[in-house]
């Protein structure tokens, strides 16, 4: 019932990736990001815990395809599970169980990867890869979203409509430059995509607010 896209940018260094779902909160399950490192999604009867352990394993300079077929291996429910990952050199890894629910796919493009599961046909995962794949210039948050539209549009996931999506990127700090979530929504990737429009002029004050808050016009204020 997921489709994920994770993608890197070459100019920026930025890793991010975006996931919507019929389920609700997914933002809350699917994606850990590390900056300078990669990111990863864990999906599919989820089990949040495995993400991370994916980046850990990316820490100690195994590859994407490595690690994600390290915890897979060392999962016990693993047939329930699909992961994947993306380094910062833009390499990939995948891994999809016997159980999980056609159609499903990993697909892997220049700088990105799709993950998804209970697609309505194998032309989804495709038209999301090309979407990310053929804006290069743009900035990954674009990218990102223009992914998810483009599977949507391409007939998106069988079942019940998308219900939540999620928009996370991350470029030199431990904590994100974007985290975006639409927990319940009945158009959840229009809601999000209204979220980045409006957070986009911000995210470099947010930045600057925490790094250098002395440099902020309006300093002497109260501000979150």
């Amino acid at each position: 019932m997921t489709f994920t896209i994770l993608g890197r940018c070459a100019r920026t260094g930025q890793l991010g990736g975006a996931v919507t779902t019929s389920d609700i909160a997914v933002g809350a399950r699917v994606l850990s990001a590390d900056a300078g490192l990669g990111i990863a999604a864990t999906q599919h009867r989820t089990d949040p815990r495995l993400g991370q352990l994916v980046l850990e394993r990316l820490a100690l300079g195994e590859s994407p395809e490595q690690a994600v077929a390290a915890i897979a291996a060392g999962t016990r429910h693993r047939d329930w599970r699909q992961l994947g990952a993306l380094d910062v050199r833009g390499r990939t890894g995948a891994y999809s169980g016997s159980r999980l629910w056609p159609v499903g796919a990993q697909l892997s493009g220049s700088d990105c990867l799709v993950v998804a599961n209970m697609l309505v046909s194998d032309a989804v995962a495709p038209a999301i890869r090309d979407a990310f794949t053929s804006s290069p210039r743009q900035p990954l948050a674009d990218r990102l979203l223009a992914a998810l539209i483009a599977g949507e549009r391409a007939g998106g996931e069988q079942g019940d409509g998308l219900r939540s999506a999620a928009l996370l990127i991350v470029e030199r700090e431990r904590f994100p430059l974007v985290d975006l979530r639409v927990d319940d929504d009945s158009a959840p990737l229009d809601r999000l995509t209204g979220l980045w429009d409006t957070y986009r002029p911000l995210a470099p004050v947010f930045l600057a607010r925490a790094l250098t808050p002395d440099d902020v016009p309006g300093a002497g204020e109260d501000h979150v």
